[in-house]
């Protein structure tokens, strides 16, 4: 699959394991990285660059820190506009069918705090439900997201193997050696399920 990988992290003047991840991104083969608050620092999106884009690649990739329950802003702005009417939905005009989506995703809170009862009181996946959404008005295949709770707390050895994991389920979906149909039974990944899932 050709994967595209749209990052979009407004705070980048902090270390985060993020920036990280975002730096194996960009150094892979056959990965296409768009740093989108480097492109678009006024958030003056170029909707035809972004079009294009994504008609030449197989799996869209999200990766972003949860900002308030939600994308940050410059993401929710590059979909509002590059999403649009007669291009990705509307009669005759999906032109993203087929394509899969994933959402890379980091929290500050932990798996408890996204849980029924927890200081966020719904799991993780409830509040990507505009995504999943997104991906089905689109006729995309919304793939269960990759997620790191508590990113900003996590020791030094885990942080290291979140962001090989990373890498590793970008080359698998790369390569077509990740099992899809066992993923899709999963809420989420983690990076325990990307080695699973992995066939190598």
């Amino acid at each position: 699959m050709r994967v595209l990988v749209l990052f979009a992290h407004p705070a980048q003047r902090k270390t985060s394991i993020n920036l990280a991840m975002a730096d194996a991104a960009r150094r892979m083969d056959g990965v296409t990285f768009v740093d989108l608050y480097a492109d678009y620092p006024r958030f003056s999106i170029d909707i035809d660059r972004e079009q294009e884009r994504l008609l030449a690649h197989d799996l869209i990739v999200f990766q972003f820190p949860v900002f308030w329950y939600a994308t940050p802003a410059l993401l929710k702005q590059w979909q509002d506009l590059v999403l649009e009417y007669g291009f990705a939905y509307g009669p005759g005009s999906k032109k993203l069918a087929g394509k899969r989506l994933l959402a890379s995703i980091t929290t500050g809170g932990s798996e408890r705090d996204y849980a029924v009862g927890g200081g966020n009181n719904h799991p993780i996946e409830q509040f990507l439900l505009p995504l999943r959404q997104t991906a089905f008005l689109c006729g995309m295949e919304f793939l269960p997201p990759f997620v790191l709770h508590s990113a900003n707390h996590i020791e030094t050895a885990a942080s290291q193997a979140h962001i090989e994991a990373y890498a590793n389920l970008l080359a698998a979906l790369r390569d077509d050696v990740f099992d899809l149909d066992s993923a899709q039974q999963s809420s989420m990944l983690t990076r325990d399920d990307v080695a699973r899932l992995t066939r190598r």
